[in-house]
Formats: C-alpha cells, sequence, structure tokens
C-alpha cells in the first residue's frame, strides 16, 4: 500500500497503460481519477475498478476542459498528489517520401499538429493545471509518459518523436523549477509495449518486435504501470528529473 491515500490523476486512462496503472494505483491503495475523451470505455474502467476510482471525459488539449477537471478534483477530494501524463496518440508517416525524382507523398500539417496538441501541448496544459495546488499543499509528483522514440528517434515517426524529446525536455525544466517546492518530476520511456492496439499489428510483426528485444518478449502494460507505482511513491523520494527506459534492452538490440 504504497500509495495510500494518495489523489493520482492518470490521462488517457481509459485502456492500455493508462488502464494497468489505475489499476496498480487503486491496489496500492490511490484514490484514482482517470480521463479520457472515450466516454464508454473510460466509465467502464472505473466501473470496474469500483470505489476509490473515478472517470472524467477530458479533451487534454482544451486547457479550460483540463482545468475544470482540476478544480472538481480538488474541490472533491482537497489534493493532488500525483498526475500521470499518459494520454498520447500516433499518426505515422514518413516526412517525405521521394520517388522516380518526385515528392509522392509526406506528413501532414494536420496530422503533425495533432500529434503535437495531444502528447505534448495537453502534457503543458495538465502539469501547469496541478501545479499551484501541489505548491500549496507542500508538494507532488508528476510523471511524465516519453517513449524510447524520444531518445533516438525513430522511422516514419516525426511528428511523434518531437512531442516524445519534448516530453523529456519539459521534464529536465520542470525538475529544475520545481524541485524547490518537493515537486518531484520524472520521464518514462517505454519499448512496444503490448497494448490493445499493438495487439491488433500483424502476427509475424510483433514476432519480429520480440526478437529484437534482448528479453526476447515485448511488455505487458503492467510492466510500465509497475514503474509508475515505484515513482509515485517515497520510495523514489530522491528520483527527479530522471529519464528511465522501459524496454527490455531494446535499443542494445536495434
Amino acid at each position: 500500500m504504497r500509495l495510500i491515500d494518495k489523489v493520482c490523476l492518470i490521462t488517457g486512462g481509459a485502456a492500455g497503460i493508462g488502464k494497468a496503472t489505475a489499476e496498480k494505483f487503486l491496489a496500492e491503495g490511490a484514490r484514482v481519477v482517470i480521463c479520457d475523451l472515450d466516454s464508454d470505455a473510460g466509465q467502464a474502467v472505473a466501473d470496474e475498478l469500483g470505489n476509490g476510482a473515478a472517470f472524467y471525459k477530458v479533451n487534454v488539449t482544451e486547457r479550460a476542459d483540463v482545468q475544470a477537471w482540476v478544480d472538481d478534483v480538488i474541490e472533491t477530494f482537497g489534493r493532488v498528489d500525483v498526475l500521470v501524463n499518459n494520454a498520447g496518440i500516433t499518426r505515422d508517416g514518413l516526412f517525405v517520401k521521394f520517388k522516380d525524382g518526385e515528392v509522392v507523398s509526406q506528413m501532414s500539417e494536420t496530422d503533425f499538429d495533432l500529434v503535437l496538441n495531444v502528447n505534448l501541448k495537453g502534457v503543458f496544459n495538465c502539469t501547469q493545471a496541478v501545479i499551484p495546488q501541489m505548491i500549496k499543499q507542500g508538494g507532488g509528483v508528476i510523471l511524465n509518459a516519453s517513449s524510447i522514440v524520444g531518445l533516438y528517434g525513430n522511422f516514419g515517426q516525426t511528428n511523434y518523436a518531437a512531442t516524445k524529446f519534448g516530453v523529456i525536455g519539459m521534464t529536465k525544466t520542470w525538475s529544475r523549477e520545481l524541485g524547490r517546492y518537493n515537486i518531484r518530476v520524472n520521464a518514462v520511456c517505454p519499448g512496444f509495449i503490448l497494448t490493445e492496439m499493438v495487439k491488433k499489428m500483424p502476427e509475424k510483426i510483433l514476432e519480429g518486435l520480440a526478437a529484437k528485444t534482448p528479453l526476447g518478449r515485448m511488455g505487458q502494460p503492467e510492466d510500465v504501470a509497475n514503474l509508475y507505482a515505484w515513482l509515485a511513491s517515497d520510495e523514489a523520494s530522491y528520483i527527479h528529473g530522471a529519464t528511465i527506459s522501459i524496454d527490455g534492452g531494446m535499443v542494445l538490440g536495434t
């Protein structure tokens, strides 16, 4: 029960790593508040978790939406101890595809802007909304979802890589600015994790990804959730401004 009575906010909590994190935090004694754009899935998760869990429909790209969510949580629970900035999307495509001397396709401005708004601005919006309360109460924890793509880049993911590099940059900056208030900020960089979305990929591709990983398997959402739970707990009280990979050693195998 490492998170007993801590009020923990998790964005993108309706599925995948967000859902697994909500389950883990609840098992550790936390009061869990998840948000997502998918109302049906989000409410289903909250219902499944039962007492100690709540769901809000929130668009993390909309500041007013985020602020209303945080204000309601503070009014209801009186504090915010942990924020997990988990919400994120992909819109993959080559930056420029060139064939026979001509540009045949390129990443659209729409896809670039959309991914930046959710993955980067969303983290900015949610963190800025909770910080005043964390300062008033004497501390808190911010956990930001980056990616191994945010460390090394990846083919066809200009937009996604930009956001995940950016998340690390914000984490490093906020650790300098917020440490004086006893607010710890860290970034987590998952490798290939078997979420519902990833499981829909062809079996041959999944086998290839596992083969590239030194541990010989892909990660489970629970692997990342376990790391988040430790970082959110007092056991990690001196971990601050860190960027932690959880990839089964895949970077070594690429």
